[in-house]
């Protein structure tokens, strides 16, 4: 657990389309909307508040050793962050929705789209080899929520995935998330930027720890610690 939970009754109140203000009503937050960071990790583009029993890993890229992504685990669930830039005028959740459907049924998985926290959702199964060589299908729910100017992705895996209850901790975090945009011109769906907070550590990954979400890959990992 890193950081206290606060209650927050924040309404969003900037210019945006009726349907970003709806859905973002509690959050995830813009830093324009939730200037108070105290309670957060800073890892950039991103804040994100703890809750019990939560522990947070960053994903390096291999090549250039930046932060590619956040990870939030809880027992047997992982949850993967990303922030993007998106054009002011329209979000991207619906391309990237429909993207996401062609990318996993052209694989012979199978997807269902149905209306979450946060909006439309989709729950997944995606076709992988198990232990034995069979063929088994790893569920996935991917999460999306269009902000100004920018794009969070949530991926949740493992229990999360199928059962709300253990899910519900991780999109708290997501509920509670603060996105750093920037005024910088940035294409859109280019990666917002995260950094490494401090009083971090590494974690030795020659053993992989749980499974991984295909067909997502993950590199070298950073534990927060508090």
């Amino acid at each position: 657990m890193f950081g206290r939970r606060r209650k927050n009754d924040n309404s969003v109140e900037t210019n945006t389309p009726e349907s970003e203000a709806t859905t973002r009503s509690q959050g995830p937050w813009d830093i324009a909307e939730q200037p108070d960071l105290d309670e957060r990790v800073d890892l950039g583009a991103l804040r994100l508040q703890g809750v019990p029993g939560l522990e947070l890993r960053l994903e390096l890229d291999q090549n250039t050793g930046e932060v590619s992504s956040a990870h939030a685990v809880i027992a047997d669930s992982t949850m993967q962050l990303q922030a993007f830039a998106a054009p002011k005028s329209r979000g991207i959740w619906d391309d990237i929705r429909a993207e996401i459907t062609e990318a996993i049924t052209s694989g012979g998985g199978t997807v269902d789209v149905l209306d979450g926290d946060f909006g439309p959702e989709l729950r997944t199964r995606m076709p992988q080899a198990g232990p034995d060589g069979r063929t088994v299908y790893a569920p996935a729910r991917f999460v999306g929520v269009d902000g100004p100017r920018w794009f969070l992705r949530a991926v949740l895996s493992g229990t999360a995935a199928i059962d709300d209850a253990a899910a519900a901790p991780l999109l708290e975090v997501v509920r509670t998330a603060v996105v750093v945009r920037g005024d910088g011109p940035m294409a859109p769906r280019e990666l917002l930027p995260l950094t490494v907070p401090e009083n971090s550590t590494p974690v030795d990954e020659t053993e992989p720890t749980r499974d991984d979400l295909a067909p997502f890959e993950r590199g070298p990992e950073i534990t927060e610690v508090r």
